[in-house]
């Protein structure tokens, strides 16, 4: 059974690595996910892919149905989730290109469907979310990333936004003094949710520039894509190395 999946974001709409052995819709109670579960073969592993945004990038991230997707890959028998984001860079040292494992979260998201137990047929739970992302897995990627030379940042608070607009450097420097070294827009309600099904779960990101009013003039969107391109190559190098890990014997 693959216990392993990983979801897509900008940048990664698939792995051109990937040998696909077949296509999966899941019917979900939540909606339809982003688009089919891709079985496939990676570095001679059995993994699970999902792009977030649709095959073609066209699901923004206040529009993910983040719960849909979480269900669907619990559904199947995953029990690991490697999340691949796209992030601005708020701390000095996350420079464009940088790989980062964020250990914290902020939610600044609303509106979001973010829980599996608001129903009227399911208790109130509370889930523990002093820390929010899975430790096994987190270090399995720090590993893979140190294997694969791409030295991945060991930390980081990610600030979790609406989107789809970036934010203005007022909110950036806000996000600064709460605390947050990265800002990216698919971080929440994703990780509680995997949290609430019980699942593993850890965040690859990628900076893909500096946050607004961090350097000087605006935001270029083909600069981010310049970066991605760059920071998308090293994620591939790390995800080749995590595959080779035994994450159920560390789990």
């Amino acid at each position: 059974m693959t216990t392993l999946a990983i979801i897509g974001g900008t940048g990664l709409t698939q792995l051109e690595t990937l040998t696909i052995t077949r296509r999966e819709m899941v019917q979900t109670p939540y909606g339809e996910p982003s688009g089919p579960l891709t079985h496939g073969e990676l570095c001679g592993a059995q993994v699970v892919f999902l792009p977030r945004h649709g095959r073609a990038h066209t699901i923004p991230p206040h529009r993910v149905n983040y719960r849909a997707n979480l269900w669907a890959l619990q559904h199947i028998g995953v029990h690991h989730i490697l999340a691949v984001a796209a992030v601005g860079g708020i701390r000095d040292d996350m420079a464009p290109g940088v790989l980062a494992i964020p250990n914290q979260v902020i939610d600044y998201t609303y509106g979001r469907a973010h829980t599996f137990f608001d129903g009227d047929e399911k208790p109130v739970t509370h889930v523990d979310f002093t820390e929010p992302y899975c430790g096994m897995l987190r270090q399995a990627l720090i590993e893979a990333g140190n294997k694969a030379g791409v030295d991945p940042r060991s930390d980081g608070v990610y600030g979790a936004t609406q989107g789809p607009r970036l934010e203005t450097a007022a909110e950036i420097e806000r996000m600064a003094h709460d605390g947050c070294d990265l800002v990216g827009m698919t971080g929440m309600p994703e990780a509680v949710l995997a949290r609430d099904l019980g699942l593993c779960y850890a965040t690859c990101t990628v900076v893909a520039n500096r946050a607004a009013g961090c350097v000087p003039g605006v935001i270029s969107m083909e600069e981010i894509d310049a970066n991605l391109k760059t920071g998308m190559e090293r994620v591939r190098g790390l995800l080749h190395e995590v595959v080779q890990i035994d994450l159920e014997h560390e789990h």
